[in-house]
């Protein structure tokens, strides 16, 4: 699962970058960068969930 939330955060930041070189898709660097955020945030709690002893 980590592997894809990765996977992920690669493609985010590559249509950041996509969308901040190219003029007119400049939507395309906030919706990239959204997503990332998004992704990141999923990606944490993950691996805060696995980081944790299992309950009694």
């Amino acid at each position: 699962m980590l592997r894809l939330i990765g996977l992920l955060l690669v493609v985010w930041l590559a249509i950041t970058v996509l969308g901040a070189v190219v003029e007119g898709l400049f939507w395309l660097a906030v919706v990239g960068a959204l997503f990332f955020v998004a992704t990141a945030a999923i990606g944490w709690t993950k691996r805060n969930d696995q980081a944790l002893p299992p309950g009694r």
